[in-house]
């Protein structure tokens, strides 16, 4: 089997001279890539690392941290990428906790690299910032070196990424060389992208999105188009300059681009396959989606950093909230919820946890040196996902959230996704999301918070979800109308943020807490 190295290897052999990596004005094909790639894995072996040794990366997305992503692969050392944004305290987490012998950063990260209090031993590898004592990029690939020979085997580890962290310290997943490559084959097929794709760089290279697409496009000989930090304006230029064939985005972003101003003029017609994950779509979003773009393939991808893929849904605007079936190198089920036990699977039709199959090529053996949460999420050789959802009689799965997300109120479970995606279809809402908050008499009552496009009322939102299909104890007894809804970097909602009342109301606070929506507080 092969590692990721000898991949890129094969596909430098393949097409030399076909385009490779496009970051501003800076295009290489693949033979000249590889050429800085060789460079830099001479300038790892400089900074003293040696096979299976470690190196935190905190850096957008750059031709630095891509080389250096394939640098790591031939090199054999273990390349864990961090969020730029990570606070000193995270980065002293992150080193101490995968026990990293280097670091790598640009100017995103630097003053909390500098700031951080257990990295001064650490050599560093720096990109368009002097930091005394580091090595540069620029200076490393200006130096020839002799080819690079993979050092890697398949069997070898290939990245750590760390997980989000919501309610307690992030859990490093390591990743071996055939899982990170049959992850990126199933994307490759799932996603349907031909040779010489391609696709927009703009899904973080420490997230397994957008590492997955820097691993698809070297393997087809495509081209990442690297974007360092999302930017409407930017995007929708690259999308018609470089003629983008492949997009793949989280929600919020999507909703982003067509709210820009330049959307309509855009060129569009490059872009053949949509795909999108790391959080559900509203029925009124991935309706606007589809007509902006009017793509030959829309993919809702359902997965995880552990397990790349759980579930995919190719016509995802045909079955509106479906994620679709097991993936390539998947089986799941769904169970009781609560019950840790693999063999407890719920009838087709009801509410479960969603697991998978820990015996698939894309999945992880486990978390870094974190045995309660191996005995937590890993059971009898299936995973539990932790999100719960539940099979259709068609056999499509249905994720309506979190587990830690579901509402209960009166006894009764709510979906937050249900009753977004029924918001989202009234023309005046723009954004929604939809938690549980105290109430005395039932426990939690289904509260909206709702970024509006016009002066929609609490009164007309509720009576839109009475006339729609949604039951009665469904239906939100509150609306709060914001400003923006707090997001994590990636674009994920973090609805804890609204239950702690961190959010930004709307400056004239007309319906905070809608007394019309109040009269109906009965589940």
């Amino acid at each position: 089997m092969l590692d990721l190295g000898r991949s890129l290897v094969s596909s430098v052999a393949r097409a030399p001279t076909s385009m490779a990596i496009v970051d501003g004005d800076t295009r290489l094909s693949y033979e000249d890539w590889f050429a800085q790639i060789s460079s830099l894995v001479v300038g790892l072996a400089d900074m003293g690392l040696r096979h299976g040794d470690r190196i935190v990366v905190a850096m957008q997305n750059n031709r630095a941290a891509a080389s250096l992503h394939w640098a790591c692969q031939l090199a054999g050392v273990i390349i864990v990428p961090v969020n730029w944004r990570a606070t000193p305290d995270e980065i002293d987490f992150f080193v101490t906790n995968s026990e990293a012998r280097a670091l790598a950063f640009d100017g995103s990260s630097v003053e909390a690299m500098g700031a951080a209090t257990k990295v001064a031993h650490l050599p560093s590898l720096t990109y368009q910032v002097a930091v005394p004592g580091a090595l540069e990029f620029d200076q490393i690939i200006g130096a020839s070196a002799p080819d690079a020979s993979p050092q890697a085997s398949a069997e070898d580890w290939s990245i750590m990424l760390y997980t989000s962290g919501t309610t307690a310290r992030p859990k490093g997943v390591p990743r071996r060389h055939r899982a990170e490559r049959a992850g990126a084959l199933a994307h490759i097929a799932q996603n349907m992208m031909p040779m010489g794709d391609v696709t927009l760089g703009v899904m973080p290279l420490y997230h397994t999105m957008g590492v997955r697409s820097l691993l698809a496009m070297t393997l087809l000989n495509g081209l990442f188009v690297c974007l360092p930090r999302f930017n409407c304006a930017a995007a929708l230029r690259l999308i018609a300059e470089e003629r983008i064939g492949s997009l793949y985005l989280v929600p919020t972003l999507y909703y982003d681009l067509l709210e820009h101003a330049d959307f309509k003029s855009t060129d569009l017609t490059s872009v053949k396959r949509l795909g999108y994950a790391g959080a559900s779509m509203t029925d009124g979003l991935l309706k606007r989606v589809d007509a902006a773009f009017k793509p030959e393939l829309f993919v809702n991808h359902f997965g995880s950093s552990e397990i790349y893929t759980f579930s995919i849904e190719q016509n995802a605007v045909a079955k509106p909230g479906s994620a679709g079936r097991a993936g390539l190198n998947q089986h799941l089920r769904v169970v009781e919820m609560g019950a840790g036990d693999p063999e407890a699977v719920v009838a087709q039709g009801c509410e479960g946890e969603i697991i998978a199959t820990l015996a698939g090529d894309e999945s992880f053996e486990g978390y870094f040196k974190n045995p309660a949460a191996n005995e937590k999420a890993m059971k009898d050789g299936w995973y539990f996902t932790g999100d719960c959802g539940h099979f259709d009689a068609d056999g499509d799965l249905f994720v309506s959230g979190r587990v830690d997300d579901m509402i209960i109120t009166g006894g009764e479970n709510v979906s937050p996704v249900e009753v977004e995606s029924c918001l989202s279809t009234h023309p005046d809402v723009s954004e929604c999301a939809v938690v549980g908050l105290p109430d005395e008499r039932w426990g939690k009552i289904v509260t909206a918070f709702v970024k509006r496009h016009g002066d929609v009322s609490a009164a007309v939102l509720t009576e839109h979800c009475r006339a729609s299909s949604l039951a009665n104890f469904k239906r939100p007894k509150d609306f709060v109308f914001v400003a923006e809804l707090p997001k994590s970097p990636v674009g994920k909602l973090l609805r804890r943020d609204l239950i702690a009342g961190n959010y930004t109301p709307e400056q004239q606070d007309t319906a905070a807490h809608s007394s019309a929506a109040m009269k109906e507080k009965t589940p």
